[in-house]
């Protein structure tokens, strides 16, 4: 009997000393686990359930919540995608997961974030270390994120196919004062990393685009004069579409702050375009035979010489237009032409004329003389004659067309708004156009402009202009087709070495 009793002690014994290791087996047990934790947060993260996430963080901050909202209001998050990584053990109670992040701005877009999100056994329970890198790794050190607004003020011009205009295409002188005409006030966004005691550091941002303003320059012809002006200093290009006066390239390498729009020099013989479209209009037959000696002296006044002293004999008018005859020019104009005569019919061409073309410009002058000298020289282009490679690329338009029109670089409205004037279109003398086309046609078939690569199709005219302070500018006018165009070297030379294959090379180059 006491021996079983003995056994029911021992019994209830071991119960007891068993019942009491459960019980601290079961206090010292860890609640969930490193992944399910990890998971619940990102998951919870995700959905912007940030109170579930707080839930999951040892000792969060006080403005745990505050805080995350704030920084998806001010930075305007629209959405947040999180990848975890594999989870990694870094000691018996201790992990942690490595994620990528993609914050969706509203203005900004998709801005990636890489992280880390590390976990700890605190109170028998796994829960998230947070820092607020975990937020994003760059909140560290007291630094704070910043959405700002930006403005600027800018505007950009493109071809009239809308691109952008060719690098080196030495435009930019003409179309960079006229920025600020076109320049509007345009807001951007930019996020801005701020941390104490460091320059603000920009993350990412979104100009805003320029105004966008087509001009009438063609992207092939730019690009073509360009290249054609590339080996050649103090030189230009002004290419015209003589059906609507649009400037289709504009290429200027002039030095000392020359402008092919504004500055005027003399033409030398380009102008007796100007001069044979007066003798034509007084009755000159372009296949009248008229003399044309080496040299030629004003009864009583100066002589005028041909380019070393050529003498051609007896020639068509046409030939001595694209020979180009200082001698011949000067007998016919002062014996059937005023110096006022002149000046009118230089007027209807161009000369003195308002020029409206968005960015400046004049055509020049012909000044009526009482001198027969300077009347003389003016004649082919020297003297008191002056004119700007615009004005001569809008002559030769002129004579392609029939119809005289103010060179633009803009269109029609904004010229209008730039220049708060227009210009008229003027029709030619419908009788002494056809004539100047084909003078302008011999000049390249047989005159000075012949044998150097010209193409097909191709009129014009060359012109050596003296000059006091320096070498002779040379000068090439033309047209081929819906075309024309002024080539200008100052101090070049002579037209036909310096100007013509300088022209040669543009055409070809189309």
């Amino acid at each position: 009997m006491r021996r079983r009793r003995l056994i029911v002690l021992v019994v209830a014994m071991t119960a007891i000393v068993g019942a009491g290791a459960f019980a601290v087996f079961a206090a010292e047990r860890v609640k969930g686990s490193a992944a399910g934790t990890a998971a619940a947060y990102f998951a919870a993260w995700s959905k912007g359930d940030v109170l579930g996430m707080e839930r999951l963080v040892h000792q969060p901050p006080a403005d745990f919540v505050p805080r995350h909202r704030a920084l998806s209001e001010e930075l305007h998050v629209e959405s947040i995608a999180l990848t975890p990584g594999p989870l990694r053990r870094t000691g018996e109670e201790m992990a942690e997961v490595p994620f990528a992040g993609v914050r969706r701005l509203a203005e900004l877009g998709p801005w990636p974030f890489d992280g880390t999100l590390r976990l700890a056994v605190r109170d028998r329970a796994w829960k998230v270390l947070w820092t607020p890198e975990t937020l994003h790794p760059l909140l560290k050190d007291g630094a704070r994120l910043e959405l700002g607004e930006i403005e600027t003020t800018s505007a950009e011009f493109v071809t009239s196919e809308g691109d952008r205009i060719p690098h080196d295409s030495y435009a930019d002188a003409y179309l960079d004062p006229l920025k600020p005409e076109f320049a509007e006030a345009r807001s951007g966004w930019e996020l801005l990393l701020k941390t104490p005691g460091q320059p603000d550091r920009s993350l990412l941002s979104k100009k805003p685009a320029a105004n966008v303003e087509r001009t009438t320059l063609s992207r092939s012809v730019q690009a073509a004069a360009a290249r054609a002006l590339d080996a050649v200093d103090d030189s230009t290009i002004v290419v015209v579409r003589p059906s609507t006066g649009e400037i289709l390239g504009l290429a200027d390498r002039l030095k000392d702050n020359y402008s092919a729009v504004r500055d005027v020099f003399p033409p030398g013989s380009v102008f007796k375009t100007v001069t044979a479209a007066a003798l034509l209009q007084q009755g000159l037959d372009p296949l009248a035979e008229v003399p044309c000696p080496g040299s030629y002296t004003v009864p009583g006044f100066r002589t005028i010489r041909n380019d070393g002293e050529v003498d051609r004999g007896t020639v068509t008018f046409t030939d001595a237009f694209a020979h180009s005859c200082n001698t011949t020019f000067v007998e016919q104009a002062t014996s059937r032409l005023t110096s006022a005569a002149l000046a009118e019919t230089a007027a209807a061409w161009g000369f003195g004329r308002q020029v409206v073309t968005g960015i400046g410009g004049s055509c020049g002058t012909v000044p009526v003389t009482e001198s027969v000298d300077t009347f003389a020289e003016d004649v082919i282009g020297q003297g008191e004659v002056v004119t700007t490679p615009l004005c001569m690329a809008a002559l030769a338009a002129a004579v392609q067309s029939g119809t005289w029109r103010s060179p633009r670089l803009l269109s029609k409205e904004q010229v209008r708004r730039v220049d708060g004037v227009t210009s008229e279109d003027v029709r030619m003398d419908e009788r002494v156009v056809p004539a100047l086309r084909s003078m302008m046609a011999a000049v390249v078939d047989h005159g000075t402009a012949s044998g150097m690569g010209l193409p097909a199709g191709v009129a014009g005219k060359t012109g050596t202009a003296e000059t006091p302070d320096g070498g002779s500018h040379a000068w090439f006018i033309g047209y081929r087709g819906d075309l024309a165009f002024c080539v200008f070297v100052r101090h070049g030379g002579s037209g036909r070495g310096a100007a013509v294959p300088i022209a040669v090379r543009f055409l070809n180059g189309l």
